[in-house]
């Protein structure tokens, strides 16, 4: 066995520089350091308005053992701000309708409140980021009034919204005071009220080289951790640790619909991921975010009985899981999005899946996120239409995963080196030892988990 490990650090090393040949020059131009606390977290999206009858910050706070429990490590507040009421959607609006990026939005409470909130979470040794909507305000901010000259034009020289947000108007970037007064704004919270980064919206929209400089400014006041609502792989580049990996959820989505199979997302993963995104960039796995959930349905609705597997998926692939709020309470509605629409809390066994992979994200090398964590080494099986298989491996620790991505029972077989030894089933504690050749059998939208 202790040859074995040689041969396997082996293997592991010369695949490792293979990838690293393959990603060229995304991975040369990467300068972003992920903070260290960063590097075997998972996040949770927290909807302040519908978590809880209140909706506020107070109440909120409640929840923070239950998901130190779970094992969260970064907590992301969708926006806190003041909400417009100019041209305002629903009754109580948009949180991406920004009035007034210096306060906190009263219907969650006051500052003292935030600042409560946000000693709690470090108490906790959780991290907060908050969310920052820098394309554009509401019609009603300060600024229409006070700095026209900040905001983009049409023809006729009136301010303009993009697609369909009629309670927003966009901001223009060539200006460079807007820059400067962004740029402080975002200071603020991370100086003077301890946030820990941003969820930046739209971040694709918004001048690249605007998030770099906010990136090298705020690290000088902290290490800050930055997710950018988007896929472009440059981002990475200088400006976020995290992006979107809207490609794996929407594959996910077409396998449960029976469009696409575990082929598919191998090949996705091996054939885009692996050349065009360096190594150290986290990339975010989701089933189902705020927009998801109110836009396109509840995991539900999407996955129908590949919901559970595509939890699991996310829990063990390369990337940083996120929840959505009452994805952990099997939340089977679409929340109203410019209503009140409280959660439904309730026990569900989504919560024990999320706690076990969560924390285990936490302990097992091999899970972590970017360079810490170990690459995706696809197992041929005999099954491979239907079945994905991988091993993951750092340090001292491997995960062995097996994914029946079909809605018929699968037996397969793996014939490996690279599976041989004795492993824990993380859901059901069962110890396994494992030979070269070894024998499986999945129920429909099955999987097994394996720790070493």
């Amino acid at each position: 066995m202790i040859g074995f490990r040689y041969f396997r650090g082996f293997f592991f090393f010369f695949f490792s520089l293979v990838v690293s040949c393959l990603a060229g020059y995304a991975r040369e131009k990467s300068h972003v350091i992920h903070p260290e606390w960063s590097k075997n977290a998972s996040i949770y999206e927290v909807n302040i308005r519908q978590y809880t009858p209140e909706g506020t910050f107070k109440a909120f706070e409640e929840h923070l053992p239950r998901l130190k429990k779970m094992g969260v490590g970064i907590l992301w507040l969708m926006p806190i701000h003041p909400i417009g009421e100019k041209n305002r959607k629903g009754t109580l609006g948009s949180y991406y309708a920004v009035r007034d990026f210096r306060a906190v939005n009263p219907e969650f409470g006051n500052m003292k409140d935030f600042e409560s909130l946000v000693k709690k979470i470090h108490d906790l040794d959780m991290y907060l980021i908050i969310d920052w909507v820098a394309n554009h305000t509401a019609w009603d901010h300060v600024w229409a009034a006070t700095h026209p000259e900040f905001y983009a034009k049409d023809s006729l020289g009136n301010f303009y919204h993009e697609a369909d947000w009629t309670d927003v108007i966009k901001l223009d970037y060539q200006n460079t005071e807007l820059r400067k007064q962004m740029l402080d704004a975002m200071v603020f919270w991370v100086k003077e009220k301890n946030i820990d980064g941003y969820r930046c919206d739209v971040a694709a929209i918004v001048p690249t080289d605007f998030w770099s400089t906010v990136r090298d400014t705020l690290d000088k006041i902290k290490p800050v951790f930055m997710l950018a609502e988007a896929w472009e792989p440059y981002l990475h580049e200088k400006a976020f640790d995290m992006t979107y990996a809207w490609q794996f959820k929407d594959l996910l989505n077409d396998i449960a619909q029976g469009k696409k199979s575990a082929d598919d997302l191998r090949k996705y993963y091996e054939e885009n991921e692996r050349v065009k995104y360096h190594t150290d960039a986290y990339r975010m796995l989701f089933t189902s975010n705020h927009d998801e959930n109110s836009w396109h349905g509840t995991v539900f609705d999407r996955l129908g009985d590949a919901a559970e597997i595509g939890a699991v998926f996310g829990g063990v692939f390369r990337g940083m899981p996120l929840i959505y709020s009452g994805q952990e309470a099997g939340l089977d509605k679409k929340l109203e999005f410019f209503e009140k629409d409280t959660i439904k809390w309730r026990k569900h066994k989504f919560e024990e899946i999320y706690s076990e992979l969560l924390n285990l994200k936490v302990q097992n090398q091999a899970l972590w996120n970017g360079n810490s964590g170990g690459e995706v080494v696809h197992l041929k099986t005999s099954g491979d239409t239907a079945v994905y298989s991988f091993v993951r491996e750092k340090g001292e620790d491997r995960i062995l995963a097996l994914f029946n991505f079909s809605s018929e029972e699968q037996k397969f077989t793996l014939n490996d080196k690279q599976i041989v030894g004795e492993y824990e089933n993380v859901f059901s504690g069962e110890t396994v030892k494992l030979k070269q050749k070894a024998n499986f059998r999945l129920p429909p939208w099955g999987y097994l988990i394996f720790a070493e």
